[in-house]
């Protein structure tokens, strides 16, 4: 699973609670109370997005996307890092942001603006809880679970991802799914979606079969052990009552595409 986002910024926690008592020592409290603020921050966020205690509703983001003004002041060292780590990661990597799974299904990384989301005016499933919603998609249906890095959401909130684009789908809308890179938890819920839309036999044929074309993704244990979740509880052998038929027609028109 690596480091996960509760070490890495555990780590920097440290580090940076080191440096504050550097300039202490030096008698700099001027640099070295902002640096202690920091470190305490980053720590909260490593223990909140630690698997045992996965919080992502500490930071506060709403179901539209937006971050309250308290979840800015508090919380702005780590989520104006974040937001700056993500475009420069973008910018470093050769990477699309966005690729597209079947017809019409979308999985990928952030979407900052209207321009960085595929054709089609997609509907959008964001699964991050530490980035905020462009202002420019505002048009576009929205769903956020929120889910930290390197962690994965609930089979409850697969499920409701996976019926909410079912829906959209059966309204010929495209459909995008994405985290902040399109590597992990976008990419637990794109194997969901592609086994109710009957184009993968199970998760982990989907996930092969995004692999192929996305060969960047790295689901680690917490997603596969969600997703095998959600296939016992959540995915009936037989067939889903109110959506099987609308997984039969979008199966049938991809295979005919």
């Amino acid at each position: 699973m690596g480091w996960g986002i509760s070490r890495l910024i555990g780590l920097k926690a440290a580090v940076l609670l080191s440096v504050a008592y550097f300039f202490q020592g030096l008698g700099a409290t001027l640099i070295s109370f902002p640096l202690i603020y920091v470190s305490m921050i980053a720590m909260l966020v490593s223990i909140a997005s630690h698997p045992a205690i996965d919080l992502p509703l500490l930071l506060g983001k709403a179901s539209d996307g937006s971050f309250p003004l308290w979840s800015w002041i508090i919380f702005s060292p780590f989520l104006l890092f974040i937001h700056l780590f993500v475009l420069l990661r973008r910018f470093v990597k050769n990477e699309p942001l966005y690729t597209e799974i079947a017809d019409g299904v979308f999985v990928g990384g952030w979407p900052s603006s209207v321009e960085r989301l595929p054709p089609g005016d997609p509907a959008v499933i964001d699964c991050t809880c530490e980035l905020p919603k462009s202002s420019t998609l505002s048009n576009n249906a929205y769903l956020c679970i929120a889910t930290w890095d390197t962690r994965a959401p609930q089979p409850s909130q697969i499920e409701s991802a996976v019926r909410w684009a079912i829906r959209k789908r059966s309204q010929n809308k495209p459909v995008y799914v994405h985290c902040a890179y399109g590597h992990g938890r976008s990419v637990c819920v794109m194997c969901a979606l592609l086994v109710a839309l009957g184009l993968a036999e199970d998760w982990k044929a989907a996930e092969q079969m995004i692999r192929k074309k996305r060969p960047s993704i790295s689901m680690n244990t917490l997603h596969r052990k969600s997703l095998e979740e959600w296939s016992k509880h959540l995915l009936p052998s037989s067939k889903r009552s109110a959506e099987s038929d609308v997984s039969s027609v979008i199966h049938s028109d991809y295979k005919q595409k």
